[in-house]
């Protein structure tokens, strides 16, 4: 499913006006004739239904004067409350504005409090107060009046987004209206998808308001990763594979006291699909790491007796590399000066599809022109927020206000691939494409899971899947397995062991589920 920024559906309506010449006020009508349907169909059973449409100013109220005209000629009682004075209204909106009966509207540009009451009477509350044009901080009588619908009682139902919330980054403006229903318009928005947007738009349903499907296939959009988008990306494994043909993928991790780091994503590897997996660790350790892998096989690095990698190591890894087909670096790796000198050194050796994650990317943010020396056809990064903030040279708190941006214009200025970890994990691409990930739950907030998807996306690289399909499938299949664990055991107390022996399950529940639309 394709989601939409608020600017580039902006420029789609833009599109539609001036160069096709369908006129906005048709849309207006389309927009909110398409709401006055499914609130009818799903509220109108009700005897005597009556609705309180709060409309702002501009062309979202002027969707509410729509819903409430075409309400009322369904039996509805109706109050339209205006946040705002008549002269205000102008355009598409005061043409429809103008259409309705004075008796039903109320200009309250102060405030709607003296309303509390028609509100917590009503069958909804519509709420057309901010569209996704929305770009500064909900304040004054829209603030309160935003308060006053959520503490109403009644259903809400939003008019294209929930008021408050911004249409791309999916932060909250001060404040923001919670819908049980949000309605929007020609194409699913990027805020309705992120958190913390996500958790105030309640059931989402797009609905279609005249801008031609050509127009919007022009028009950039992100791809969000659910059960259809990630199946479309899985390859089927011929009837004559042989663990020759199926990918040899080089681990390098681990140092005293991270020999779990190492595990999982070596075992994590095995269970994606990997033909063979070789698991590089220092020589003290090999041991230990011996007896937490199976499957995969192990090979001690000169460490002289540390525990941690440095330059002695450097000889023997590059004599690993011929006959591999991907590397995944990292997880485990410790934050030794030597250490991360090696991994910056292997930044310049290795030349086949390369991923970084935990040390390995801790090294690089020590120096991140060092991945202007990366010599692999395709690198992938996957850090979460905070290793994301040292590579970036900022705060947390910057990483999280804009994810989306934040990954891409990394992706797009080192020339990488970028796995932005977090709830909706952002897949982006150097060449600018982006990905939302639609799988996953709370209870993967533990230590160890971003060594089973250092796991996952390595094994898939090393299977030959391209770089950017291995990112999107990779954290895909690991949120999947984790909601398989979920559905069996609760999302509290689950581990990063129970992801890693769920991800064959994950693999089976994508190949055969029926694939349901993420909204309707």
């Amino acid at each position: 499913m394709k989601l939409y920024t608020a600017e580039a559906m902006q420029d789609a309506d833009r599109r539609t006006v001036d160069e096709l010449g369908i006129p906005g006020q048709a849309l207006m009508e389309n927009a909110g004739g398409e709401c006055t349907r499914l609130i009818h169909q799903q509220y109108g059973a009700t005897r005597a239904p009556k609705a309180v449409i709060v409309a702002g100013r501009g062309n979202n109220g002027g969707d509410g004067y729509v819903i409430a005209r075409r309400l009322a000629a369904l039996g509805w009682h109706i109050l339209t409350l205006v946040l705002a004075h008549r002269e205000e209204i102008v355009g598409d909106a005061r043409t429809n504005l103008e259409l309705l009966p004075r008796a039903m509207v109320r200009f309250s540009p102060r405030g709607i409090l003296p309303y509390a009451e028609d509100l917590a009477e009503a069958t909804i509350i519509v709420d057309a107060l901010l569209g996704t044009g929305l770009t500064r901080m909900v304040d004054g009588p829209y603030a309160e009046a935003v308060n006053l619908i959520n503490g109403a009682g009644p259903p809400v139902v939003a008019v294209d987004i929930p008021s408050g919330i911004h249409g791309t980054s999916g932060n909250v403006m001060g404040t923001a209206v919670r819908a049980t229903l949000t309605v929007t318009f020609a194409g699913a928005k990027v805020g309705q998808f992120l958190y913390p947007g996500t958790e105030y738009v309640g059931e989402l349903r797009v609905v279609e308001i005249g801008i031609p499907p050509g127009l919007l296939a022009e028009i950039p959009g992100y791809e969000y990763l659910d059960i259809a988008a990630a199946r479309s990306t899985l390859r089927p494994r011929p009837r004559t594979a042989h663990k020759g043909s199926c990918g040899h993928l080089l681990v390098i991790a681990g140092s005293r006291g991270k020999t779990g780091a190492a595990a999982m994503a070596a075992n994590s590897a095995v269970r994606s699909g990997s033909g063979l997996v070789t698991l590089a660790v220092p020589a003290t350790l090999h041991d230990i790491l011996e007896v937490k892998t199976t499957e995969a096989m192990t090979f001690p690095l000169d460490d002289a007796g540390r525990g941690y990698l440095g330059s002695l190591a450097l000889p023997e890894i590059l004599a690993l590399l011929p006959g591999r087909d991907a590397v995944a670096l990292g997880p485990g790796l410790s934050r030794n000066p030597e250490t991360a000198a090696l991994v910056r050194q292997l930044l310049k050796e290795i030349r086949i599809p390369l991923l970084l994650d935990a040390d390995a990317l801790n090294a690089v943010s020590e120096e991140p022109e060092s991945l202007a020396a990366i010599r692999s056809p395709a690198t992938v990064l996957t850090p979460h927020p905070g290793e994301m903030a040292r590579l970036c040279g900022c705060s947390v708190a910057d990483i999280e206000a804009n994810r989306v941006a934040t990954a891409r214009d990394a992706a797009i200025r080192h020339g990488v691939y970028l796995i932005l970890k977090g709830a909706r994990t952002v897949c982006a691409a150097p060449d600018g494409r982006i990905a939302l990930n639609g799988s996953g739950n709370p209870g993967m907030a533990t230590g160890g899971m971003g060594d089973i998807l250092t796991g996952i996306v390595g094994s898939l690289l090393g299977q030959g899947y391209p770089p950017f399909d291995a990112c999107k499938l990779g954290v895909f299949l690991h949120g999947l397995a984790a909601d398989l664990v979920a559905a069996d055991k609760g999302e509290i107390g689950l581990c990063a062991t129970d992801v890693q022996e769920k991800l064959p399950y994950a693999y089976n529940y994508l190949r055969r589920s029926p694939c349901k639309p993420s909204v309707k």
